[in-house]
C-alpha cells in the first residue's frame, strides 16, 4: 500500500505540531517552476501567534533536514494560519467559528448566510440575520444538511461592536 507524499509528511510532522499545542490542518507541496514548496497550516482553539508560527516552523524545517521526506532538491517551507475566509470541514473548525458569520452550501440546494452561535456534536444553532428591517432568526442546522461552508469577513462584526462601546463607556 502505497502513501502520497502528503500522507508521509503528515506522519512526520504532525507530533511535531501537536507537541507545541497546535492543530496540523493541511500540508501541500507545490511546484513554482523549478522549485518546491511546502505550505503547512496551522491552527489551534485559541489561534495561533507569531511566535509560536516561528517556533513550529523551526522545529518542522529541523525535522525536515534531518528525513529524507521532501527528497532531494530545494524546497520552501511556509507555515501559516487557515486565513480570514476558512473553510470549515472539520468539527472543531465550526467550534472554532462560534460567533462568525459563515456561508452555508447546503447539501438540498441553496445557500445560507448566518451567524454560528453554538456547535455540538450534531450540528449548529444558527442566527440568520433579518432583512429589511426584520428581526434576525434562529435555526439548527445538522452536520449532514452542510455540504460546504465558509467563514465570511466582516468588516463590522456584531461582537466588535458590543465591545466597542463597553469599551467607550469604561
Amino acid at each position: 500500500m502505497s502513501t502520497t507524499q502528503s500522507e508521509r509528511l503528515r506522519e512526520l510532522l504532525e507530533p511535531l505540531v501537536t507537541s507545541q499545542g497546535l492543530d496540523l490542518e493541511e500540508i501541500a507541496v507545490d511546484s513554482v517552476g523549478r522549485k518546491r514548496v511546502l505550505r503547512v497550516v496551522v491552527d489551534s482553539d485559541t489561534g495561533a501567534d507569531l511566535d509560536q508560527i516561528a517556533d513550529v516552523s523551526r522545529a518542522l524545517s529541523a525535522k525536515l533536514d534531518e528525513s529524507d521526506a521532501m527528497g532531494a532538491g530545494e524546497y520552501t517551507l511556509e507555515v501559516g494560519t487557515p486565513g480570514a475566509e476558512r473553510s470549515l470541514t472539520e468539527h472543531r473548525h465550526y467550534v472554532r467559528a462560534t460567533g462568525r458569520l459563515v456561508k452555508f452550501q447546503l447539501t438540498e440546494g441553496g445557500e445560507l448566510v448566518a451567524r454560528i452561535l453554538k456547535a455540538d456534536e450534531d450540528g449548529l444553532d444558527l442566527e440568520v440575520p433579518g432583512v429589511k428591517g426584520r428581526r434576525a432568526t434562529t435555526r439548527r442546522v445538522g452536520f449532514p444538511d452542510i455540504e460546504k461552508a465558509r467563514v465570511q469577513v466582516e468588516f463590522n462584526r456584531k461582537d466588535q461592536d458590543v465591545k466597542d462601546e463597553k469599551e467607550e463607556e469604561a
